[in-house]
This record gives C-alpha cells, sequence and structure tokens, in this order.
C-alpha cells in the first residue's frame, strides 16, 4: 500500500507512545523511520526487523560516557536501540567537532543501526561532514562461507542525503570480533565521501548516489511511500496502545486516536 509521509511519521509515532519512549523521544523516533522510508532506505524493515526487542526493553538505562577527550568520545549504549540512545552521542559529537574541528564518537552496544542515518542527515543540514561506518555482529566460529557485511554512510554539509556504501568483506579478518557498535566522524570543513580501503578481498553489494536518493525522494512525494500491509497493520494495533490520561481535554474528545490523520 501507498501512504504519506505524514501518515508514516503520525502512526510511528503513535506506535513509538505506546512502546513507552517519552513524546520528544517518540517523534525523534518517527522522524528517522520516515525518513528512510522517504529515501526507500527500508526504515520500516529495520524498524520491523527490532520491533520485538524494542517491545521487550523496558530498561530506561541512559548511554554512559566510557571515555572522552578533546576528539574523541567512547559511550556504551547498554544494548539500547539507536532510537534510545543515540541523540546524546551526536550532540557531543557535533559540539567536539564544533570546536575543534573534527570529533570521532564511538557507540558500543547499540541495535538498529541503519536507523541512525536519519539523525545524520540532521547533523548534515546544519552545516557538519558527517560519516559513519560499522559492521554486523558476526562470529568468526560462524563466518565459513558468509561474508563479513561493512557499512559506510557519508553525508556532505548541508546536503540533505547521503552517499551509501555497503561491502561484503570474503576473507574475515583474524581478528574480528563481534560488533555491536558504530563510529561516527564528524568535519566541520572536509568531506567524508564513504570508501572502504582494505587489505582483504571486498565486493560492492550497494550503492546510493545522492541523485539516486533524491529521484527517489520525488518520486515518493508524488506517488506516495511504499509500505508493507502486515507491518502497517501491527503498526496501527500497537497504537492503540497509547493510553491517554483522563483529563477534561481528554474526556471531551482529545487524545490519541486509531485513524492517522491527526
Amino acid at each position: 500500500m501507498k501512504v504519506s509521509y505524514n501518515e508514516l511519521h503520525g502512526l510511528c509515532r503513535k506506535a513509538f507512545q505506546a512502546m513507552g519512549f517519552e513524546d520528544g523521544d517518540a517523534g525523534d523516533a518517527a522522524d528517522m523511520v520516515a525518513w528512510m522510508q522517504l529515501y526507500e532506505l527500508q526504515g520500516l524493515a529495520a524498524l520491523n526487523r527490532g520491533l520485538r526487542y524494542l517491545l521487550e526493553d523496558s530498561e530506561e538505562r541512559p548511554p554512559e560516557i566510557i571515555y572522552a577527550d578533546g576528539d574523541l568520545a567512547v559511550l556504551d549504549s547498554h544494548g539500547h536501540s539507536v532510537l534510545k540512545s543515540s541523540s546524546l552521542a551526536l550532540e557531543l559529537g557535533f559540539a567536539k567537532a564544533r570546536a575543534r574541528g573534527l570529533a570521532v564518537i564511538k557507540i558500543q552496544h547499540c541495535h538498529n543501526r541503519q536507523l541512525i542515518m536519519g539523525y545524520l542527515a540532521r547533523l548534515a543540514g546544519r552545516g557538519m561532514n558527517v560519516t559513519a561506518f560499522w559492521r554486523n555482529a558476526q562470529d568468526v566460529n560462524e563466518a565459513v562461507g558468509s561474508p563479513m557485511i561493512e557499512q559506510v554512510v557519508g553525508f556532505r554539509a548541508n546536503s540533505p542525503v547521503p552517499e551509501i556504501r555497503v561491502y561484503a568483506v570474503r576473507e574475515v579478518p583474524e581478528e574480528n570480533e563481534p560488533n555491536d557498535g558504530i563510529t561516527l566522524v564528524m568535519a566541520n570543513h572536509v568531506d567524508l565521501l564513504p570508501s572502504l580501503r582494505s587489505e582483504y578481498d571486498v565486493d560492492l553489494l550497494a550503492c546510493h548516489e545522492e541523485s539516486q536518493l533524491l529521484a527517489c525522494r520525488q518520486r515518493a512525494m508524488q506517488e506516495g511511500i511504499d509500505v508493507d500491509d502486515e507491518l502497517w497493520l501491527r503498526l496501527k494495533a500497537l497504537s492503540t496502545r497509547l493510553l491517554v490520561e483522563a483529563t477534561e481535554d481528554s474526556r471531551s474528545g482529545a487524545g490519541a486516536g486509531t485513524t492517522d490523520n491527526d
């Protein structure tokens, strides 16, 4: 089925609120999913893969800075989705890069890493060059016949869209360890567009250029955004779990309903 950007954003926001996100965090998370879907980057598929985990994740433990200096910060996300835990890290990196010209931020133990792209778009819109890198959490003992996947996403300052490269490393390095983190590099005045140079054999699995993504956005705005019917119904069912405090306004009909047109 096809829906508008506003319909998709509104339903996702209600679903995240029903999952226990604070209002501001729910709006941010909805922005991230809807942004990816608008550019045909499978934001809903990424959300669907982590939906069970999000529903079971009731722990409210904020990300923890475990190391920081003028140019580098390392944060522990404690296993949360980037939808819940990346805003602090990104704002910290942005402030460091503004002050120092360049900053490196590492977020450890996080999930749904694909969905961080929408947050990066915000930073790029504020004049920052941003590149993110991550690899799949692959165990060397399970890697026989299965390549390790590495992804690089780079935004030019003030560009609404990134360039994206996805690689398969056929020969897994001996020092490889299971990885559930993401590395971010931010720079004021240096383009950091995605590339990967490796002593190991790599295959380019996917490449998204800025021009291609802009064309996707134009098509989605004209024709609507494609969504999976089953997932749409699942998010709609989640949104009905949202309870509205019984105030004078809610008694008179305000509050979250089951339609997508609020």
